[in-house]
């Protein structure tokens, strides 16, 4: 069995721009207290991880109503701003999740540094289905890794599989690495020898998947 792993912004999802201006908006409203938008300069770079730093570079007390608050209002701010303008799909990956799906011996998740809520809103939005493909996110723990490792448990348990990780961020190449996974870049973020635009040559994505 092969296991596939798919990050959610930038990866499935043109939707990066979106997640990023509703998820500073957010936390400013609630804590009142601006927040550094150079993502790479955070050791955790989750929605969790980030509030965490930054909970603790703010010294900013009561931490859990806190962070629900900002989760509350960051959902408030995705759903308002998708009812003004849907996320688009990257080109194929709809088509691409639905093809993996059919084919034996090959289990799906999802791995995202975003928490559960938000991305199934902007997954929604873009018209993409994942009733039959496990997900882990920023709710299951705020470090990359941990939660790439519960995505795999969540489709195949302790069954001992290679993997392969689409993502786009710099951190999923380095999460990717730490666990010996094969990662694959999508689109022109990461330096990274094995890497595609988009979706749409399944043929292309097949061959690198060796499937």
């Amino acid at each position: 069995m092969k296991h596939i792993m798919f990050d959610i912004d930038g990866t499935l999802l043109e939707s990066t721009e979106i997640d990023s201006i509703c998820f500073e908006a957010a936390v400013v409203s609630v804590t009142k207290i601006p927040i550094r938008k150079d993502w790479h300069s955070y050791h955790n770079i989750t929605d969790s991880g980030i509030l965490n730093e930054y909970f603790k570079d703010n010294n900013i007390q009561n931490q859990e109503n806190t962070k629900l608050r900002i989760k509350e209002k960051f959902i408030s701010n995705l759903k308002q701003a998708l009812s003004v303008n849907s996320i688009t799909e990257v080109p194929g990956a709809k088509i691409l999740l639905r093809n993996l799906l059919c084919k034996n011996n090959i289990s799906l998740s999802i791995a995202t540094g975003g928490w559960l809520d938000s991305a199934v809103l902007k997954l929604n939005s873009a018209g993409i289905s994942i009733e039959e493909i496990p997900i882990a996110t920023s709710d299951d723990h705020y470090k990359r890794i941990k939660i790439m490792q519960i995505a795999k448990s969540r489709s195949v348990g302790n069954v001992n599989c290679a993997c392969t990780y689409f993502g786009d961020g710099v951190w999923d190449k380095m999460a990717s690495q730490e666990l010996k996974y094969k990662f694959i870049a999508v689109g022109n973020k990461v330096n990274h020898s094995v890497k595609v635009d988009n979706f749409l040559n399944l043929q292309e994505i097949y061959r690198l998947l060796n499937i």
